[in-house]
């Protein structure tokens, strides 16, 4: 059996440094850490506004990086004149809002489904690897395949909010599964990601058919008491 990978999100190590303007905490720095202490990728999201990933970030970690950059981007002509010239070796196509505090779904498949799939051909000519951000939704998996992606990430911010507050989490659950069991029927590479902390990975790690999880808000939380490193090898003994 194949190991889960685990793809650490860096994006709140440039919330931080951004919160006072300066040059540090730097997340070419953080991007390093994690690949020296077994992340088997990095993501970062560059958002319309910057408020985290700004295009130098992008740059430096891209150039710097041995293991696979994963870069989210949202669906627009913006985003895909960058993401053509810095040819990440990954990149998740994601819903984006600009007044959102975090992703709060995944991708409505139905807006604007000829530019997606424009996009999606565009950036293969590249040789990225092309996943998309989606709700734990048949009909989604269905359309996903039909775009002719990759892989696909399941968004578990449901989910996870259901385990943070104490609720019944069995019926979320059991539609992630059903999720897996037809992106793995379609022969496309099944993710999970958003809002996982320890004990939701711990859960969800028990559904088969999950290739990746992609952890970053709780996991650069638990490193500023814990550290990076021994955050990363906590994250990766649960997935192992």
């Amino acid at each position: 059996m194949s190991k889960i990978r685990l793809g650490v999100n860096i994006d709140h190590v440039a919330t931080v440094r951004n919160a006072r303007g300066e040059n540090y905490p730097s997340p070419l720095r953080a991007a390093l850490l994690a690949e020296k202490n077994g992340a088997d990728s990095v993501t970062i999201h560059l958002r319309e506004d910057r408020r985290h990933i700004n295009e130098l970030d992008l740059k430096k970690i891209i150039k710097k990086l041995k293991i696979p950059l994963n870069l989210e981007i949202a669906a627009t002509k913006e985003m895909m004149k960058i993401a053509s010239l810095t040819k990440p070796p990954f990149i998740c196509i994601v819903p984006e809002k600009r007044k959102e505090i975090t992703t709060e779904g995944g991708l409505n498949l139905n807006h604007n489904r000829t530019f997606l799939k424009k996009l999606i051909k565009k950036l293969k000519k590249n040789k990225s690897r092309i996943s998309l951000f989606i709700e734990p939704s048949i009909k989604d998996l269905d359309i996903a395949k039909k775009l002719g992606v990759d892989c696909v990430e399941i968004h578990t911010g449901k989910f996870c909010n259901l385990i943070n507050q104490k609720k019944n989490y069995n019926k979320e659950l059991a539609r992630i599964k059903k999720a897996v069991i037809r992106g793995n029927e379609h022969g496309l590479e099944v993710h999970a990601g958003h809002g996982l902390t320890y004990t939701s990975a711990r859960i969800l790690i028990r559904v088969r058919g999950i290739k990746e999880f992609n952890i970053g808000h709780f996991l650069v939380g638990e490193s500023i008491f814990d550290g990076l490193p021994a955050t990363i090898k906590k994250f990766k003994k649960i997935l192992n």
